[in-house]
């Protein structure tokens, strides 16, 4: 099978290079891309050096699949370029998310609405996938009518430039800011750009995608996204009311059953998610389970996940996974 990753040479991409790999999907042949200024320059894969190709290289080698890490405008680009000659793209922009006619895919959650005909697929926001993963079965069964969600995001969020900024900020050393102000023992109350009402991008991706992803537009969502001196993983402190009851420790149990989240919740030994110990897995970690006193019906919880690998990298593959194993490309 042949495949391109469209930003290669990125931080998400480089994942999605990594993730190909150690999940052994069925690469034969493997197109790396990038800005013309990288093409050229060599990526590794399984042990062997890949050159960077150009966009329209790879279009002319028809992959059957393109994996996209290279921003919305280069998606909104190259990904319909991608699709009419006939590949089948993995898109982990915005560019595409809440286009009415692309699926928004968690594959743990609505992977059954993917057909032969889908061509470019969305990525979710990093932050989003955990946050379903988690709640899914929880969805199920009690019905999720309104989330509060306040996240604790890592700089590898934003790049490679961000994870710099850091790292000199520690060292004393002055240099290129990702941010406008210092974000080393600091925390900064916004991701992305300010709206009209107030709210920025990314806390407004997480109430659009939610609802589209969970395949209900009645579930009310409030987010407040900030970025943290963490590399490792997002955290998300989630408030979450549900229409029916629930019992606490079937929530522990329907958790645990949970495919993709392992809960890690034990007060008495301190024992909580943190993003130091989610990084490099795959999976989404919850724990800090307890009710809301304050009204009826409605749970804490703290979510932890590495945002380059199920916020991004290891998402995708598993979508392609679901369109190999069910023949769709």
């Amino acid at each position: 099978m042949k495949v391109a990753v469209v930003g290669a040479t990125g931080l998400v991409g480089t994942k999605m290079l990594q993730v190909l790999a150690e999940r052994n999907f069925p690469v034969t042949e493997l197109f790396p891309v990038a800005s013309e200024r990288s093409v050229g320059k060599e990526v590794e894969f399984k042990g062997k050096k890949y050159k960077v190709v150009s966009a329209t290289d790879a279009i002319a080698a028809r992959p059957a699949i393109a994996l996209f890490s290279a921003g919305g405008s280069t998606s909104l680009e190259w990904a319909p370029k991608f699709a009419a000659a006939g590949v089948t793209v993995i898109d982990n922009s915005s560019a595409w998310r809440m286009d009415p006619t692309k699926k928004l895919v968690v594959p743990e959650l609505n992977a059954d609405v993917l057909g032969k005909e889908d061509k470019i697929i969305a990525n979710p926001n990093c932050s989003t996938i955990q946050m379903v993963v988690a709640l899914n079965a929880l969805h199920r069964q009690y019905k999720v009518r309104r989330i509060v969600v306040s996240t604790y995001q890592s700089v590898t969020g934003t790049g490679v430039k961000a994870v710099t900024q850091l790292m000199n900020e520690r060292q004393g050393v002055k240099g290129e800011m990702a941010y406008k102000y210092p974000i080393d023992m600091n925390a900064i109350p916004q991701i992305d750009v300010f709206l009209d009402n107030g709210y920025t991008k990314e806390e407004m991706k997480m109430v659009n995608e939610t609802r589209k992803i969970m395949r209900d537009d009645s579930i009310r969502v409030t987010a407040t996204t900030v970025r943290i001196p963490v590399i490792g993983g997002h955290s998300e402190s989630v408030n979450v009311e549900f229409e029916k009851e629930f019992d606490l420790e079937e929530v522990r149990a329907l958790l645990c059953k949970t495919p993709g989240v392992v809960v890690v919740d034990d007060p008495a030994t301190q024992q909580y998610p943190m993003p130091k110990d989610a990084h490099e897995r795959d999976e989404v970690f919850v724990g800090r389970l307890r009710r809301d006193e304050t009204q009826p019906r409605t749970l804490n919880m703290w979510v932890v996940s590495d945002n380059l690998r199920k916020g991004a990298a290891t998402n995708a593959v598993q979508i392609a996974e679901y369109l190999n194993k069910h023949k769709l490309i």
